[in-house]
């Protein structure tokens, strides 16, 4: 394997980690998601494990030099698909309002297709910016202190904060990049 393609490859595991996470944590009871706490620690490992890919296939493009369109394309949307997936699971298992996840998926469609509409104009791939970074990290560990379920709110707090950084970063993205609608 060349360490070239190891940054990409990160990216592609955690894709591939999205199933087995929602299946630990629906498996063990069926339609009743989530009612065993031990899937619930299990599926914050994967999580966990997963989220670490992000920061790792990050630095390693950027410290061998080999980012990559596909790196700056995929990256992002791997970060969507983990975290969206865990917020659905969230609301079914009553440890997240509704209407934050709505603000956050929201938010994601919106930025996504921001960057298409870039791609399609000019050919540039918006990579993530430091607000974007903070909200993944935020959204990242709320979702793993919710799942473990910290008696002392950690994780609340934390979906809060990254609800805020959701709706800021959101605005930078489009405030940075209005030309787009210009034509």
């Amino acid at each position: 394997m060349k360490k070239e393609k190891l940054p990409n490859q990160l990216t592609i595991l955690r894709i591939f980690m999205i199933p087995l996470f929602l299946i630990v944590l629906y498996l063990p009871h069926g339609a009743a998601v989530g009612t065993s706490y031990v899937s619930w620690i299990v599926a914050a490992i994967i999580f966990a494990v997963a989220s670490i890919t992000d920061w790792l296939d990050g630095y390693l493009a950027r410290k061998w030099k080999v980012v990559s369109n596909f790196g700056k394309f995929a990256d992002p949307l791997a970060d969507k698909m983990l975290t969206m997936a865990a917020f659905v699971m969230l609301i079914a298992l009553g440890l997240a309002p509704a209407w934050v996840v709505a603000i956050i998926v929201c938010r994601e469609l919106a930025v996504t297709g921001l960057r298409l509409l870039l791609v399609e104009q000019g050919g540039a791939v918006l990579a993530a910016a430091m607000p974007g970074k903070i909200k993944t990290f935020t959204q990242m560990l709320s979702i793993i202190f919710l799942l473990i379920g910290d008696p002392i709110y950690i994780g609340t707090l934390l979906l809060y904060v990254c609800l805020i950084f959701t709706i800021y970063s959101g605005y930078d993205y489009f405030a940075k990049n209005i030309q787009v609608f210009k034509n």
